[in-house]
């Protein structure tokens, strides 16, 4: 995997959080998923993270998975 790719999905929901103005813990409380793990994501320690979690993260931004994962070319 390339550096590239390395923390797309961390950079892609940091994005989406600026866009709308909340806060990690804002995210955190609208999907359920752990604060500790929204920023592992964000940081890239947490480089795979599950697709449920992912899936609760775009539902509480109403945004489709794509705009996480999708073609790395548009970044």
């Amino acid at each position: 995997m390339t550096g590239g790719y390395r923390n797309l999905i961390g950079k892609r929901l940091e994005a989406q959080c600026a866009r709308r103005g909340w806060s990690a813990y804002m995210l955190s409380c609208a999907s359920g998923v752990p604060l500790t793990t929204i920023l592992h994501i964000f940081d890239g320690s947490t480089k795979n993270p599950g697709i449920y979690t992912v899936l609760r993260l775009c539902r509480a931004m109403d945004i489709g998975l794509g705009e996480l994962v999708g073609d790395a070319e548009e970044d």
